[in-house]
């Protein structure tokens, strides 16, 4: 996964979603270890001191733990990554409901163009 930034929000927030998703679509699995704040900061191109405020973020959040000779970890609470999993989905939808309102659709007229695209993929 490439890291993304835009410039409408801080950098760290960015971070801290960005590294969430890393860890509820499995590329960071439970029990992982976490590569290194330097590490992370230079492949995002970022200073180790914002890479270090996302990261306090995400133990403050539960999905990582600082193990004193294992450094970070990624949680092992598979309920916890479940719950966070389908919070983000359900934003998603949340989003995808309101951008097509925007254009114009009825809820009912969304769900029928998905299930419609759904067929020409499938």
């Amino acid at each position: 996964m490439a890291w993304k930034f835009t410039e409408d929000r801080p950098i760290w927030i960015q971070l801290t979603e960005q590294l969430t998703l890393r860890i509820v679509s499995g590329v960071y699995a439970p029990g992982a270890a976490v590569p290194a704040v330097r590490t992370l900061a230079a492949e995002a191109g970022v200073n180790p001191n914002t890479m270090q405020r996302a990261l306090s973020e995400l133990e403050n959040r539960a999905l990582v733990e600082t193990r004193r000779t294992a450094g970070r970890t990624v949680t092992e609470e598979l309920t916890l990554i479940q719950q966070v999993r389908h919070e983000l989905a359900r934003g998603r939808i949340q989003e995808f409901l309101t951008s097509m309102r925007a254009l114009g659709y009825t809820e009912e007229q969304a769900r029928a163009l998905f299930a419609e695209w759904k067929e020409e993929i499938s």
